[in-house]
């Protein structure tokens, strides 16, 4: 059974004064199985963050499922969605969204404190992880005092410290140069071999060619699908790019 599948989904904003309507998915449906590491592209204004801001629990369709392990998140109560999101969802963000005021390894424990975990319950988490990321030595820094691949990876050890189903990424590699961008996609890769589920919005092909699935996202619609298959990374890269040229010119599905 998939961890993730979305249904028909359909948002429609309102302007301010209901004059105008905006639909910005019109039927999205795609499911997502676990240990996946899928990647979500699409032009701007192709809707692919109102899907992310959905699937993230912080904005609900006009009509359509969201199930995640086999729970629908559009019907949980307002008073509950932060728990839920917390306990289940990781977030990776392209400007890092760390607090300047704490150190490393506290911006990495907030979700655990804001759980109410014990402190040797948060000890014994996020020692093999901070290991794992290569942060031991920069946990008592503070975020301004560390390269910005050094934040991201602070960042992904915040998403995974809470063990989630699902890995919510909004362009992780946007703020990052080549060399962390190359790091980061390394790590990304070796968190889904240790079965992380990973789902990734980016405009980068680079980024999107390490994912195991590419979806592609038009006028409010998957348009397309790319699967890895024995595609190396350059391979799956060139039909991305290809893909991204056929959506720029208005063309058809070739699925």
């Amino acid at each position: 059974m998939p961890i993730l599948q979305v249904k028909n989904l359909k948002k429609i904003y309102s302007t301010r004064f209901g004059g105008t309507q905006v639909q910005a998915l019109s039927d999205v449906s795609f499911s997502v199985e676990k240990g996946e590491y899928v990647a979500i592209m699409g032009e701007s204004g192709s809707g692919k963050t109102t899907l992310l801001n959905i699937l993230a629990a912080l904005d609900k369709p006009t009509s359509g499922q969201v199930l995640l392990g086999g729970r629908d998140i559009v019907a949980i109560r307002e008073r509950d969605i932060a728990a839920f999101r917390r306990d289940n969802l990781g977030f990776v963000f392209q400007d890092f969204n760390l607090l300047d005021t704490f150190s490393i390894q506290d911006n990495i424990l907030l979700p655990l404190v804001l759980a109410g975990k014990s402190f040797k319950e948060m000890e014994r988490l996020l020692t093999p992880l901070a290991d794992t990321l290569g942060l031991t030595k920069l946990l008592n820094k503070f975020p301004y005092e560390v390269s910005g691949g050094q934040k991201q990876r602070a960042a992904v050890a915040r998403a995974l410290i809470t063990q989630p189903q699902l890995v919510l990424a909004d362009e992780p590699t946007g703020a990052l140069d080549s060399k962390a961008t190359d790091g980061l996609l390394r790590l990304f890769a070796q968190i889904n071999a240790a079965g992380q589920t990973i789902l990734m919005v980016t405009h980068s092909a680079k980024a999107a060619s390490h994912a195991g699935r590419v979806l592609f996202i038009r006028d409010g619609q998957v348009f397309h699908q790319l699967y890895r298959g024995e595609s190396t990374n350059q391979q799956l890269y060139q039909k991305i790019s290809d893909t991204l040229t056929l959506l720029a010119a208005g063309g058809e599905d070739h699925a």
